[in-house]
């Protein structure tokens, strides 16, 4: 069993400022974003410019925190939004939902796809690599608070959180910093280093973060004020990801189906011609093989 270290949530205090550790967590994940999205601009066959992933980060950080918030209304607070719907207003007092931050970057990257001309999938694979270190960073804001704990537990690594009572519990927002943060990020990284197929990218990201959020709910506490859905084990988080799971499925199965390159891809694609416009990669192939020469 393991103790708790104990953080003190504030991480900068100045008279009336309260820098909190959760909020500089934000920051950390639109910063890291913002320098692996530049970084990403520089490589071959790249259709971004500096400017253009400046404008990516703005959208994408206003659809996280807004959609973050309205989700966890409608998700998570429904009855307290009814008696009450200015607490919607009052971010200070906690609750953020990532699938609800989903959808708000979801909508934000569609408004950005029409307004610099792009497909929305060549964004969102474009996106999809940098998602992970703002999720893992806002999952160690998660621990560093002692919130959203794990269920009880007698593994080595129990650890016993201050608010949670006297029993050790599972550290699943390490859990999940690990797995939606840590190994999220390597394998979209290096899955999309190479030509992909559009939406393939983005199916990586869906069906992966389903999966592991799923998992990782099988050892953390419900929400105290809704418990389980159904079944005695269904959570209201595995109701939200088991969508991203059958999606991600969804758009391999169309990405490798129909073979479009992704512009997101750092290596210039087999199927992109000079302006940027993307073709099916076997027809590509096949212009590329010789006619046979003409008999005389």
């Amino acid at each position: 069993m393991l103790t708790y270290p104990l953080i003190d949530p504030v991480a900068i205090e100045l008279g009336p400022l309260k820098v909190h550790w959760y909020g500089i967590m934000y920051l950390v994940g639109f910063a890291g974003a913002w320098w692996l999205g530049t970084r990403r601009a520089k490589q071959p066959g790249s259709q971004w410019n500096n400017e253009q992933i400046s404008d990516l980060i703005f959208y994408g950080a206003l659809g996280a925190v807004l959609g973050g918030r309205v989700g966890y209304t409608l998700f998570y607070a429904s009855d307290k939004f009814l008696s009450d719907p200015l607490m919607i207003f009052r971010v200070w007092e906690g609750g953020m939902s990532f699938h609800g931050g989903f959808l708000g970057v979801l909508l934000a990257m569609y408004i950005l796809a029409r307004r610099q001309n792009r497909n929305l999938f060549d964004v969102m694979d474009f996106v999809a690599p940098l998602a992970p270190i703002g999720l893992g960073a806002g999952r160690f804001g998660n621990f560093i608070n002692g919130e959203l704990w794990g269920r009880v537990t007698d593994v080595p690594w129990g650890i016993v959180f201050p608010h949670a009572g006297p029993e050790p519990r599972h550290p699943s927002q390490l859990y999940e910093f690990a797995l939606e943060g840590i190994v999220l990020f390597l394998v979209l990284w290096f899955y999309s280093a190479k030509p992909r197929p559009r939406m393939a990218i983005s199916g990586v990201f869906a069906l992966g973060y389903g999966l592991f959020r799923f998992l990782v709910e099988f050892v953390r506490q419900p929400d105290a004020h809704l418990q389980f859905i159904a079944f005695q084990w269904l959570t209201m988080g595995q109701l939200l990801s088991a969508p991203m799971i059958m999606l991600g499925i969804g758009l391999l199965w169309w990405a490798y189906k129909h073979q479009q390159t992704s512009e997101a891809s750092t290596l210039p694609p087999n199927g992109t011609t000079s302006n940027g416009k993307t073709q099916n990669i076997e027809t590509a192939k096949s212009k590329k093989r010789k006619k046979p020469a003409k008999r005389g």
